[in-house]
């Protein structure tokens, strides 16, 4: 399978703080990755730095030629305008004309079950169509590789039911997805490699299947062991 992106001796500081240390990692097309991890273990910085939004302190970051990327982020930003322009300006930026950009995005409104809401201020949406709005402005890019932080932490039961059926529609359709999540039905639903970070550090890059193995996680880490528990926030 092809690289998308390569992660090589990656370290990133902040001030004194060592956000990651010496991150290695290869992201596949076609896979779907889950990075999990106790608060501050570094999964949002990596993100970042997958998304190009943090650049490295020390080693390498490559991607492969012409590589689309999109990221959506646990509480996305929303432009005080319509879900349809939402949608559609960030297509404009990309290049397309205004025209095929405002079709383009009632196209994926209707993807994500908007349509019925394009002309409203994208500001006055629940929390669960915010978020679905935002998976639509990101699906229009038709990006290969889908970067999400925590996308359904902040929703009630039935958003996070529909926003993550459509994460799973994308990943169907062949979009190579990297998410953060502290929910572990989620990515034994949606993904198909776990990375387990600790302090900045990757401990443990395995197979979903081989990663709920608790006996491989206990000869990994005690806390890898704590937190496929519960007993670690």
């Amino acid at each position: 399978m092809t690289a998308l992106v390569q992660l090589h001796a990656v370290d990133v500081r902040f001030g004194h703080v060592d956000a990651l240390s010496q991150i290695g990692l290869n992201v596949l097309a076609g896979q779907r990755v889950a990075l999990i991890g106790a608060n501050g273990s570094g999964k949002s910085t990596l993100l970042r730095v997958l998304h190009g939004l943090v650049q490295p302190s020390a080693g390498t970051v490559s991607r492969g030629p012409a590589i689309r990327q999109a990221m959506v982020f646990q509480r996305p930003w929303m432009l005080r305008a319509s879900a349809r322009s939402n949608v559609a300006l960030g297509l404009w930026l990309a290049g397309v004309s205004w025209r095929e950009a405002r079709a383009s995005a009632h196209y994926a409104l209707g993807r994500v079950g908007l349509s019925a809401l394009a002309s409203r201020n994208a500001r006055t949406l629940s929390g669960g169509q915010q978020q679905r709005l935002a998976l639509a402005r990101a699906w229009a890019l038709k990006p290969h590789m889908l970067m999400l932080d925590e996308p359904t932490s902040s929703l009630d039961p039935h958003a996070k039911r529909e926003v993550e059926a459509l994460i799973g529609e994308f990943a169907g359709d062949g979009m190579t997805l990297v998410f953060a999540s502290h929910n572990l039905g989620q990515v034994k639903r949606l993904a198909t490699r776990v990375v387990y970070l600790e302090q900045g550090r990757v401990l443990a890059d395995l197979p979903v299947s081989r990663f709920f193995d608790g006996e491989v996680l206990a000869r990994t880490s005690q806390e890898a062991a704590l937190f496929l528990k519960g007993e670690l926030a």
